[in-house]
């Protein structure tokens, strides 16, 4: 295991989190708030701590999977307790877990919050909180190859630990070149998005956060009641800009090259916009009657289902209240989520497409047991590894979805309201169904419930594997044994 390159990708993660902090910092100087001091204290002992560690770069740069993964998952971690300081060292979040949650909530887009009162946090604090999904939406480690280089294969295995989706692969030949180009799509749109909200008589402070929430698919906003107060044209922009950020990031590259060719087959596309559209007329006829006019119910069905696919969460009415039929569409859509590629959670609409051709191939071979049947996706073949990779994916979610239930039952949680929430953390949405729905907190939890929160939003946004990674033994086995050994050689040469 190369150890001294996960030390440096650690060291480089904190020295970009101090880099990034030092915005809030800017915001609490314009509005003369006194917290921004905790910004100044965190973001210089992050740069330090960081210099510190990559002062020396390492021997070699290449790592192959296991390393990617650990890395990967360190990273996430050591950046989610770096950020939650100034919340919990300004009091403005008292309790360390409290503010531990909101920013792993924050950075894996999850938008799940434990505050009742949003409004009540000073600016700068508004503005990390919200900023946090714009860092984590398309993945800091995808900054950071856009920044240091090292060798392709490595930086394929850093790539494909961090980013949504069943497959990762290459825009350009060189993966910094990749990596750069998704940030300039992400920033782009990203801006536009804020022009938009500021011609909608937005603030510019309340225009760049929700900017930032609904480009990283996040959802946390600055109101108490989230976007319902906004104006219908609000609504529309941030509508339609959450499910554009929902779309694989490829499909906008094919634009910019005109490449229509390409586009037209992008399966997971047209059948990511076939399942909103679906959904949107299922809701809409089973919600009629709900709204003053038909154009107020498609505003507020497309908001709702465009929020829940894209796994972003926000709101504009409390759906936990429309009829049972609405209400399971959209814990379907949840369990969907966006497409590969995209800032979007859940398991991917890649996955569920793969999924439904492998159960119908399976189907078919037991009616001509002789036939040979191959799955393809974008008009290409898939291969048996991928399809593979794909069931193991399904077997691990639903086994950790099913223990994090009943981890959370243990404290007495209805069997709704426990499924929806483990839902809404495991799959990066934010609200659930019934004690956490739309006009609901996660404050009043137990601590050991927040921590399977915690988990459950970090093992989503890495998909899975990553973090498992980190927890199974044999991953270290082989590092312990080589200490041991370096260890019982240096007690034989002292002797």
């Amino acid at each position: 295991m190369n150890k001294s390159m996960i030390a440096y990708i650690l060291g480089w993660i904190l020295k970009l989190e101090g880099l990034f902090m030092l915005i809030p910092i800017l915001v609490a100087i314009i509005y003369r708030e006194h917290n921004g001091i905790w910004f100044v204290v965190v973001a210089a002992c992050s740069l330090a701590l960081g210099t510190l560690i990559t002062h020396r770069k390492p021997e070699s740069n290449v790592f192959y999977m296991r390393e990617g993964c650990i890395a990967t998952a360190l990273s996430w971690m050591i950046m989610s307790v770096v950020g939650c300081l100034p919340f919990f060292l300004s009091g403005e979040i008292p309790s360390f877990t409290d503010a531990l949650f909101e920013t792993v909530s924050g950075f894996t887009t999850t938008g799940s919050t434990i505050l009742s009162d949003v409004e009540a946090l000073s600016y700068c604090m508004l503005f990390w909180r919200s900023f946090t999904h714009w860092i984590g939406g398309m993945g800091v480690l995808v900054f950071l190859l856009a920044v240091i280089q090292m060798t392709s294969g490595s930086n394929m295995n850093l790539l494909r630990a961090e980013s949504p989706g069943p497959s990762v692969g290459k825009l350009v030949p060189r993966m910094m070149h990749t990596a750069r180009i998704l940030y300039v799509i992400y920033m782009g749109l990203t801006v536009i998005l804020f022009i938009l909200l500021l011609c909608g008589n937005m603030s510019v402070f309340e225009s760049l956060t929700t900017a930032f929430s609904t480009a990283g698919t996040g959802g946390f906003g600055i109101r108490n009641d989230s976007l319902a107060s906004c104006s219908p044209y609000i609504q529309w922009v941030v509508t339609v800009f959450m499910i554009l950020f929902g779309v694989n990031f490829n499909a906008f590259y094919l634009i910019l090259l005109r490449n229509w060719k390409q586009l037209r087959h992008m399966d997971e596309v047209w059948w990511y916009f076939g399942i909103i559209g679906a959904a949107i007329l299922i809701i809409m006829t089973n919600t009629y009657g709900w709204a003053d006019n038909i154009l107020e119910n498609l505003r507020n069905t497309s908001f709702q289902v465009g929020s829940i696919i894209t796994t972003t969460g926000f709101m504009t009415v409390d759906f936990d209240q429309w009829p049972s039929l609405s209400r399971y569409v959209l814990l379907f859509l949840m369990m969907i989520g966006a497409c590969a590629g995209s800032t979007g959670g859940g398991m991917k609409v890649s996955r569920f497409l793969l999924s439904v051709k492998s159960a119908l191939r399976e189907l078919n071979s037991y009616l001509f047991p002789k036939s040979v049947k191959k799955i393809k996706m974008d008009g290409k073949t898939v291969d048996e590894e991928a399809i593979r990779g794909i069931n193991v994916y399904f077997t691990a979610y639903i086994l950790l979805v099913v223990l994090s239930v009943f981890l959370i039952c243990i404290n007495g949680m209805d069997i709704e309201s426990a499924f929806s929430s483990v839902l809404g953390t495991f799959n990066n949405i934010g609200p659930g169904l019934g004690k956490f729905g739309p006009t609901c907190n996660f404050g009043w939890v137990s601590t050991f419930s927040k921590y399977v929160y915690i988990f459950d939003m970090l093992a989503g946004r890495l998909e899975l594997f990553p973090v498992l990674i980190l927890l199974y033994p044999p991953s270290w086995r082989g590092l312990l044994k080589r200490s041991m050994k370096r260890k019982k050689n240096k007690r034989a040469t002292t002797i």
